[in-house]
Formats: C-alpha cells, sequence, structure tokens
C-alpha cells in the first residue's frame, strides 16, 4: 500500500513540475500584448512611487521599448536618486538607440555623481565592445 501511495505521489509531482517547467513562457506573444504592457510601463515611468519608476524603466528596457527613450533620457538627467538614473542609463543601452548612448556618454562627462559616471562609463564600453563584434 505504501509503495502505490509512493509511486502516486511521485507521478503528481513529476506531473505538476513538466507543466510549470515544460512550457517556455506563459505569456502569449503578440504584438497587443506588447503594446499593453509598454503603455501600462510608459504610465508607470512617470508615477511618483519610486519602486513604480524604476521597475518600469527597468522593465522598459527589457522590453527593448525604444518608446521609451524619451522618458528614460528624462529619468536620467532629473531623476534625484543615483540608483534611479543608473537604471536609466541601462535601460537606455539596452534599447540601443542613438539617442540614448550619446546621453549615457554625456553622462560620463557632466553627471554630478561619481558613481553614475562610473557605470555609465562602463555600459559605453560595454557598448563599443559590441559594436566592434
Amino acid at each position: 500500500m505504501k509503495n502505490v501511495l509512493l509511486i502516486f505521489v511521485v507521478f503528481i509531482v513529476t506531473g505538476f513540475c513538466s507543466i510549470t517547467f515544460g512550457t517556455n513562457s506563459p505569456v502569449k506573444k503578440s504584438t497587443v500584448n506588447r503594446e499593453a504592457i509598454i503603455k501600462n510601463l510608459m504610465v508607470g515611468i512617470k508615477s511618483d512611487n519610486y519602486g513604480l519608476r524604476t521597475s518600469s524603466a527597468f522593465l522598459l528596457g527589457e522590453f527593448k521599448a525604444d518608446e521609451a527613450v524619451i522618458e528614460l533620457l528624462s529619468m536620467l538627467h532629473k531623476e534625484d536618486s543615483d540608483d534611479a538614473r543608473i537604471l536609466a542609463a541601462l535601460s537606455l543601452l539596452k534599447i540601443n538607440d542613438s539617442r540614448g548612448i550619446y546621453a549615457i556618454k554625456q553622462a560620463i562627462r557632466f553627471d554630478n555623481s561619481e558613481r553614475v559616471k562610473r557605470m555609465c562609463e562602463k555600459f559605453y564600453h560595454h557598448y563599443l565592445e559590441n559594436k566592434l563584434k
């Protein structure tokens, strides 16, 4: 009886694992879905909530949303937090728009924070290395 129960539990656990880990993406990839996501993230990046702003900026970079370049540029120039400016620069790097890359290059020279300058310099060098490949 115990062996039958053990085998049954193993099959159930294996079934759940294959269902959970067997799928590539739970979200259907479509342009309509992407547009809705980008639209919501663009609202989030303008929020007064710091966490929402920064997570929206990060996700816009992950989606390579070139529609968000202007908002991310604004964030890179105007945000009070070093972390938020670094995050905006990272997202601009991921989007790989020429305006964003130029802003990262200029932040190396003109940003008030040494930390932001140093991170932007790393981002810019990463961009140059990948450009040459």
